[in-house]
């Protein structure tokens, strides 16, 4: 890292910070934690996993509503931190509130849960609009992926504090319940969370705004109309825009759902929680090859390929049996999970004013998480209408599928700025 800028450096150790809360919360201990406290209320498995998917639904579609209307705000001079600060704050604090909830509290620790999920995403809408700000446009797809390469690395961190802590406590080393410990693998996630953060909010300042005016809130309604009036007339945004609504809703539901998932299928905790460590270890060189693929071949051409590892996901889930394919289906996972994700992040980067940049997330959020109100509905619905986790996975090859299509239609901006 050490060619980069300390504004660039900075804002790559946020992806450290945020990662901690996706890996630990969003993904590995959570999701168990709160399947062993529903199932102790006599919650059934498929119906607890469910609940996660219509309880992340209701998130997103909160911060979805929102997205656009505090980015409009945010475009503003001065406004992008206070925002960021807010939701940063929200979340992990939150974080920290799910460690007071009582364990037979299954339906508090979901609204806590919800808390979570609102602060970590609607500070990443800020934290991806500040890529504008913090580096040149053809550096932007080597710097995403290299913030998702360095937030899977920072991540194993506190994933390895984490499960130390509750392996130490079910073999009766440490004197907690396995509760308690996972309650303290809460606890260490938002202090790493807080701590990682210090240097984006010491270094990073919003380089690209609109002048502040008297009455700010009905001016920013003005320039979200405005905004919204650039993305009809631009049909290379508005068709990247849905593209990415389809492809990541597939992505974001398989990162949200996968320990759900495979505890339904029989999997044990020890074996789910090595195979989500290895997935963080394999995504950080597979995150960085993306970002030089892309400087070679284009981002798009990347993406393509990203959304082609994750339909042979989708289809290998059907047939998943036994531990060995499950840890086929985490490589393949960690092989195109941060590349999908960074490249999508430069790539929209790259087609939008620079000083209108917040509002332009704003709805690249909306159909991000609009997106993730769909994904987690479609693998609950599915599941529980057949009884099956797999029936719930496979459906969402669809969405790949839909998304492939549409982003054929859409110009890669590195080609125009050629032409």
């Amino acid at each position: 890292m050490s060619k980069h800028t300390k504004p660039e450096k900075s804002w790559m150790m946020y992806d450290m910070a945020n990662s901690a809360y996706s890996v630990v919360i969003t993904t590995a201990i959570f999701p168990i934690y709160y399947k062993a406290v529903a199932n102790e209320a006599g919650v059934s498995a498929a119906d607890s996993t469910a609940y996660l998917g219509y309880t992340i639904s209701i998130a997103t579609f909160i911060l979805a509503m929102l997205g656009p209307i505090l980015g409009s705000v945010a475009d503003f001079k001065d406004m992008k931190r206070k925002f960021f600060t807010f939701f940063f704050l929200l979340g992990s604090l939150s974080t920290i509130g799910l460690v007071l909830v009582p364990e037979d509290q299954w339906l508090l620790l979901l609204i806590i849960y919800t808390l979570t999920a609102i602060g970590a995403r609607g500070a990443n809408l800020f934290y991806d609009a500040y890529l504008v700000d913090v580096t040149e446009r053809d550096k932007m797809d080597d710097l995403s992926a290299k913030g998702f390469a360095v937030g899977y690395i920072g991540s194993v961190i506190p994933f390895i504090l984490s499960i130390s802590v509750i392996i130490l406590s079910q073999q009766e080393i440490l004197p907690l319940s396995v509760g308690n410990a996972s309650k303290i693998a809460f606890l260490i996630t938002a202090i790493w969370w807080i701590l990682f953060t210090i240097p984006l909010l010491k270094n990073v300042r919003q380089k690209h705004w609109i002048e502040r005016k008297p009455r700010i809130v009905a001016n920013s309604f003005k320039e979200l109309k405005k905004t919204f009036l650039e993305i009809k007339q631009h049909k290379a945004i508005l068709l990247f825009l849905i593209a990415y609504f389809f492809y990541i809703d597939g992505v974001g539901t398989i990162i949200s759902m996968s320990t759900a998932y495979g505890t339904d299928v029989g999997l044990g905790t020890t074996d789910l929680i090595v195979a989500l460590l290895a997935v963080q270890v394999v995504a950080a060189p597979f995150a960085m090859l993306f970002g030089r693929l892309a400087r070679k071949f284009g981002a798009k051409q990347m993406i393509y390929v990203g959304i082609f590892i994750y339909i042979i996901v989708c289809v290998y889930a059907m047939f998943l049996d036994t531990v060995v394919d499950f840890w086929i289906l985490a490589m393949l996972v960690a092989s195109a999970q941060g590349g999908i994700q960074a490249l999508s992040r430069s790539f929209f980067a790259q087609m939008v004013p620079k000083e209108k940049s917040n509002s332009f997330f704003g709805f690249y959020n909306v159909f991000g998480r609009f997106a993730a109100v769909s994904g987690p509905f479609l693998v609950g619905g599915m599941t529980q209408l057949t009884g099956n986790s797999a029936y719930g996975v496979f459906s969402l090859v669809i969405l790949f599928i839909i998304g492939f299509i549409i982003l054929l239609f859409v110009p890669d901006p590195r080609k125009e700025q050629t032409a």
